[in-house]
Order: C-alpha cells, then sequence, then structure tokens
C-alpha cells in the first residue's frame, strides 16, 4: 500500500494565526464556503479534469520519503480521482475555505490544513515529494511567483502536477465585452507559456499539454449565474454598473458555447 504517514497533524484544524487572509482570498474564501454543500453538484468539468490529472500520476516512482499534498484541496476531487486510480495514497489536504474541507472525505486519512496559499506552502510541505493542484493556482496574485515556490519546495526527485485554467478562456466573454464597449471582469488568468517557462526553470516535463473545452452555457447571463453557483464569482477586477451588465448581455449571443483553455503538467524536480 502506497501510505504516508499525515504530516503535522494537531496543527490541521487550526487557521493560521500570525498573517490574516489577503482581501481578495478573503472574498474567494466567502464564495465558496456559501456554495460549499453545492460544489460537488456544480463542478462536472472540474471533476473531469481531476480524474485527467490523476491519470497521469497513478504510475509515478514517488520518492518513498517526503510529504505528500493536494494544493487547494477544496472538496477532494483530485485527491478521490487519485485514491481510486492508485490506491492507498494519501494527501495532505490544504485548502484556505474551511467549509469545503468539512465536505472533503479525505481529510480523516491525508489531514488537513487551512492556510492561504498567497503566503507560499507552510514549513512542513519542504523537500517534498508530491505537490498536485486542480483549479486553484488562478486564484493567486502572482502565480508565476507561487509556481516557482512550490516546484522549490520538492525535493530533488519530487514531483509536481497541475492543472490550471489559462489566459486563452472565455473568448466568447472577452468577444461580448468587447462589442458591448465595458471591461471585460473575468478573472485574470496567467498565460499558459509563462507557466510552462517557469516550471521548466525547476522540473524536468514528463507530461504537457493545453487542453481546450468547449460547453453549452446558454445566455451570458445563464453562464455567469453558473460560475457563482461553484462559488467561482469573485474578480480583482472593479464590478461593472448595472447598465454596463445589461449591455454585455445584450451582446452576448443566445446559445453562444463558453470555452476554458487549461494547462496539464507534470514534472519532476531535477
Amino acid at each position: 500500500m502506497d501510505r504516508q504517514p499525515l504530516i503535522n497533524q494537531p496543527l490541521s484544524n487550526q487557521p493560521p494565526t500570525d498573517q490574516p487572509a489577503t482581501p481578495f482570498s478573503a472574498r474567494v474564501r466567502s464564495s465558496f464556503g456559501r456554495r460549499a454543500p453545492f460544489y460537488g453538484q456544480q463542478a462536472s468539468l472540474q471533476r473531469a479534469v481531476a480524474w485527467r490529472l490523476a491519470h497521469h500520476l497513478a504510475a509515478l516512482p514517488l520518492l518513498p520519503d517526503g510529504p505528500r499534498a493536494d494544493l487547494g484541496a477544496g472538496t477532494g476531487l483530485l485527491g478521490q480521482a487519485l485514491q481510486a486510480q492508485r490506491p492507498g495514497i494519501d494527501l495532505l489536504q490544504l485548502d484556505l475555505c474551511p467549509e469545503l474541507l468539512t465536505h472533503n472525505p479525505l481529510t480523516a486519512t491525508g489531514g488537513q490544513r487551512i492556510w492561504d496559499l498567497e503566503r507560499g506552502l507552510p514549513a512542513e510541505l519542504g523537500h517534498a515529494s508530491l505537490l498536485c493542484s486542480s483549479f486553484a493556482l488562478q486564484w493567486l496574485a502572482d502565480p508565476l511567483l507561487q509556481l516557482r515556490r512550490w516546484c522549490c519546495s520538492l525535493a530533488p526527485g519530487g514531483w509536481l502536477a497541475l492543472a490550471v485554467p489559462t489566459a486563452g478562456s472565455f473568448p466568447e466573454w472577452h468577444l461580448a465585452a468587447a462589442r458591448a464597449a465595458v471591461a471585460c471582469t473575468a478573472l485574470p488568468l496567467p498565460e499558459a507559456a509563462s507557466l510552462e517557462s517557469v516550471a521548466r526553470q525547476t522540473l524536468q516535463p514528463l507530461h504537457l499539454e493545453r487542453l481546450r473545452f468547449s460547453r453549452r452555457a446558454g445566455d451570458g447571463r445563464h453562464f455567469l449565474r453558473s460560475l457563482r453557483s461553484l462559488g467561482a464569482g469573485p474578480s480583482p477586477l472593479p464590478p461593472l454598473g448595472t447598465p454596463q451588465w445589461r449591455r454585455l448581455l445584450q451582446h452576448w449571443p443566445a446559445g453562444e458555447r463558453i470555452t476554458w483553455e487549461l494547462l496539464v503538467l507534470v514534472g519532476q524536480r531535477r
């Protein structure tokens, strides 16, 4: 069995007290916390991507020692997919939102840590054998900086596995905003090429691909409601006023599909 001892479990239920969450990460935490009971019902794309990422992890030659963690674990979609394909592996479930962790069944075996990833990683994740993350890095103010920190926290021979939405996502939203002559308030997403460049400085990529998923989203109002139903509505950009929102929705063609671009990366620390 591929088991790892729980790390720092006495601290796992304690929120960090030495530094408060940043204003935006506090908003993200609150938004996901309100929708936590329903996240599993709504997150179909996140679940599919988690299963895909776990497939790439199933046969990796992991180091026998060193912590293993899911960064931004939420309700545990990635960890559950990995356990289904690699039984016995335990990951520390790390997330800022305690309400999501309440709905995560893996906290009983892998432990949990309430932590704001804007602060980097907690000390107990140094020299990690495996760090993985799905749909979390994009919420951080400087994804490139945090990705560099994650890579440098790995032990030599340790693995990073990442799935993250990137800047090519939501071209339909950007086009509707341009037609309406209003700002696009979608969450700013990192460029895939920049993420790849940062990762290559420290890692030897084993698997690297850019994926595009296109889903029917109805009109703009329906799509934006679907984001809010996940808790994924916050943006650090100034909100539109009511007249601007009306113009945006008027220029969003009914029945338009919405497109996600994602980077999937699995690499080993040199």
